[in-house]
């Protein structure tokens, strides 16, 4: 089996420590090795990249992937297009992440049932590149909640599936799981984009959640949440929900709940798409700042930085990511989650990365084999042209990533031969 060196690298191991100089040996899909730069200890190799003391992290893994989302402005761009056309739809945002450095997608929904999963299929065959992927079905919801398209005079099909009862939600998880969904998705609070249930509203009953959980931890599938209001997250505390999208509102036991479950939950803000609507990111699409205000979405930033400040400082595990796909979030651009951290939640560059790394390796993989660079983990790893805890925007920046390593494999190498000096001149 083939070994390659990474060597002489600056290597940022994905537990917050301080980088280093460093040699990595990768034998296969594993890293076999991690050694003081040239200290001898990664030898027999029988190929070696020379860093040349740039960044090497571990592969970064998107929190809440839509593959299928693309360029959306509205659920039409969901509901109308083909599945044979939203394939290749999946198939570009799976490209577009791993060539932006994201080895990973943990998954929450997407426009079609299997689309994720048809991706996820052809990419474990080496038949398309693509990260490693937690397939997302489509949304569970409820009648009059989020997701819900409906309406009597004009009934139509959206981008979820309805249920009513706990009995209902039971089939309707088995159907995902016999479809070979990963992760199942509920939407149990409301969203500002539906305004006849808002984000502080609970439309999904704990009875639903809890049999959902029941029954997806049965196939030994995860589930995660749509859930911006407090009895919405208290309810998916309660109920055992894995992973918890958004999370804005909060009161101190619903805190204490989740520091509580820490080893148990992730936890994932999703703050660019609000971040963008704000700021006029979004204003070309119609929804300018001034729209956001009648929306709401500056609040909900305000009561996300209070929310997830809080988490952070409490130690509840953050996943980067959420929502990207929209126009003015376009896939590959999730590493602008780094710097959003920082600037409303309170982490460093380090904790941020730390948040894109291990903890999405132990969403992905929870035996704890992948996110970080040590001996023994999935060689998941990015090589970047710049310090990135210093500039973090160097992620953002597709030239600056030289070396895209996914399971031992090289999706790109873009290293520089290293310059010599011509014999005559010495």
């Amino acid at each position: 089996m083939a070994r390659t060196l990474i060597a002489n690298a600056s290597v940022f191991d994905g537990t917050g420590k301080a980088p280093f100089a460093g040699d990595v040996l990768v034998e296969g899909h594993r890293i076999v090795s991690v050694s003081a730069a040239g200290s001898g200890g990664a030898s027999g190799a029988d190929r070696t990249i020379d860093a040349a003391g740039r960044f090497l992290m571990p592969g970064m893994t998107e929190g809440h992937g839509h593959l299928s989302f693309e360029n959306v402005t509205a659920t039409e761009n969901l509901i109308t297009p083909t599945p044979e056309a939203q394939v290749f739809t999946a198939a570009r945002g799976a490209r577009a992440l791993i060539d932006a450095g994201f080895t990973s997608v943990y998954g929450a929904s997407e426009a079609k049932l299997r689309l994720a999963a048809a991706v996820r299929d052809e990419v474990n065959a080496g038949r398309i590149p693509g990260p490693r992927i937690r397939a997302g079905g489509l949304e569970i919801s409820v009648t009059g909640a989020m997701g819900d398209e409906s309406r009597d005079h004009n009934p139509r099909v959206g981008p979820s599936t309805l249920v009513d009862g706990p009995e209902e939600m039971r089939k309707a998880v088995r159907w995902h799981c016999r479809e070979g969904i990963d992760n199942i998705k509920l939407d149990v609070s409301g969203d500002p984009f539906y305004p006849s249930t808002p984000g502080h509203t609970t439309p999904m009953a704990y009875e639903e959640i809890e049999m959902a959980v029941r029954t997806a931890h049965a196939y030994g599938r995860k589930v995660n949440a749509h859930t911006r209001s407090i009895q919405g997250s208290k309810d998916c505390i309660r109920a055992g929900v894995d992973g918890l999208f958004h999370c804005e509102f909060s009161d101190e036991e619903l805190l204490d709940m989740m520091e509580a479950a820490k080893d148990r939950i992730v936890v994932v803000p999703t703050i660019d798409l609000f971040h963008q609507m704000a700021s006029g990111g979004a204003a070309q699409w119609g929804i300018t700042a001034e729209v956001a205000g009648w929306m709401g979405i500056p609040a909900l930033i305000e009561e996300s930085v209070k929310t997830h400040t809080a988490l952070r400082q409490r130690g509840v595990r953050h996943l980067i990511g959420g929502d990207y796909g929209f126009a003015w979030s376009a896939q590959g651009t999730q590493a602008r989650d780094i710097g959003h951290f920082m600037h409303y939640y309170g982490y460093s560059a380090a904790e941020a990365l730390v948040c894109a790394t291990a903890n999405g390796g132990r969403a992905m993989r929870p035996e704890g084999e992948l996110g970080t660079i040590a001996a023994g983990q999935l060689a998941d790893m990015v090589l970047v042209d710049g310090d990135v805890l210093a500039d973090p925007a160097l992620l953002l920046d597709p030239s600056k990533l030289l070396l895209i390593v996914k399971d031992g494999a090289l999706h790109k190498d873009a290293v520089p031969a290293p310059t010599r000096t011509p014999e005559y001149a010495q």
